[in-house]
C-alpha cells in the first residue's frame, strides 16, 4: 500500500511537471501527454526497459517509439527522472535554443530513438529497429506506442503485416486505447470500437490492460507472449488522465485554460500561485 501511494504521489508530482512546462510555452498537448503517463513510467522508473544514461547508444538496450509524438512532454518528464534530461532542458520546453521540440527530436535528445510527430510512422520504423535485432542476434526489446486514432493511417496497417511476416516477437506495441482524438470520438469518426480481432487477424499476440494501473501494466509487459508472434497490448486509458476538467473531453486536445479553468488545474494538480507566475517568466 505504501509502495502504491509513493508511485500516485510521483505520477501526480508528473502531471503537475508537465502542466507547467507546457503553460510555460503557451500551449501544449497536455490531455495526450497524461493518458500515456503511467505506461512510461513502467517503462522507465520502474526499469522494465534496459538503459544506460551514461551510454545511451548501448548495443543491447531497449528501444522506445513513441509515436504518438504530440505526448511528448510525458515522455520528456520521465526522460528527465532518469536522469537523460535536466530541469533546464525542461524550462527550455518550445523555445529557442532548447532540446525539447513539441515532438521528440532523436538528432537533439538523448534517450530520443525516433523523431515522430508525423502520425502512422511509428510502427514501421519500431519494426525495423526489432528486424535488425533479430538479424543481428541482439537480445532487446522494441516498445512503441501508439494512439488509437492514429491506427487510421493506412501505414500502421503496413507495419502491422510486416511484423507478423518476420515473426517479431521481440516487438511489444502498446496502444493508448482513450477513444478519442483530435476531433472526437475514434468510434464515431472511423467507426472502431474494438481492436483485438483486428490485430489478432493479422497474425499479433493480443492482450488488455489498465493503462492508468502501474503494477498491472508492469505484470502485463513483462509477460511472454506467444512464440514467434509480435505483441499489442491494448492499454485502456483516459485522455486528460488526472484533471477532471480534461478526462474525456476532445478540446482538450490542444488547448489553453482559462482563467477559471486554470484555477481546477491549480487546485487539483496542487500548483501554487508562485509557481504559476514563475512559468509565466519563461514565457
Amino acid at each position: 500500500m505504501l509502495n502504491n501511494s509513493k508511485i500516485e504521489n510521483e505520477l501526480k508530482s508528473l502531471r503537475k511537471e508537465i502542466f507547467l512546462t507546457g503553460y510555460s510555452a503557451i500551449n501544449a498537448h497536455y490531455a495526450s501527454a497524461y493518458s500515456i503517463l503511467e505506461i512510461l513510467y513502467a517503462l522507465y522508473a520502474k526499469k522494465i526497459m534496459k538503459f544506460d544514461i551514461s551510454n545511451p547508444n548501448m548495443r543491447e538496450r531497449d528501444r522506445l517509439v513513441l509515436s504518438k509524438g504530440h505526448g511528448s512532454l510525458a515522455l520528456y518528464a520521465l526522460l528527465k527522472k532518469v536522469g537523460f534530461i535536466s530541469c533546464e532542458d525542461m524550462k527550455k520546453f518550445c523555445k529557442p535554443g532548447g532540446i525539447l521540440g513539441g515532438e521528440p527530436n532523436m538528432l537533439e535528445m538523448p534517450g530520443v530513438e525516433a523523431s515522430t510527430g508525423s502520425l502512422g510512422h511509428g510502427l514501421s520504423i519500431g519494426v525495423g529497429m526489432a528486424l535488425a535485432n533479430k538479424c543481428d542476434h541482439i537480445d532487446s526489446k522494441t516498445y512503441v506506442i501508439l494512439g488509437d486514432g492514429e491506427c487510421q493511417e493506412g501505414s500502421i496497417w503496413e507495419g502491422v503485416m510486416t511484423a507478423s511476416q518476420f515473426e517479431l516477437e521481440n516487438l511489444v506495441v502498446i496502444l493508448d486505447d482513450n477513444r478519442l482524438q483530435k476531433m472526437g470520438k475514434v468510434s464515431e469518426i472511423m467507426g472502431i470500437d474494438s481492436w483485438d480481432s483486428r490485430w489478432e487477424s493479422f497474425g499479433w499476440c493480443v492482450s488488455k490492460v489498465d493503462g492508468h494501473d502501474v503494477d498491472k501494466l508492469c505484470t502485463e509487459i513483462l509477460k511472454s507472449g506467444d512464440k514467434n508472434k509480435p505483441r499489442l497490448i491494448i492499454a485502456n486509458t483516459i485522455k486528460g488522465k488526472g484533471v477532471s476538467i480534461m478526462e474525456n473531453n476532445p478540446k482538450w486536445h490542444w488547448k489553453v485554460p482559462s482563467k477559471k479553468e486554470l484555477k481546477v488545474i491549480m487546485r487539483e494538480l496542487e500548483i501554487s500561485a508562485e509557481e504559476i507566475e514563475k512559468c509565466k517568466e519563461l514565457i
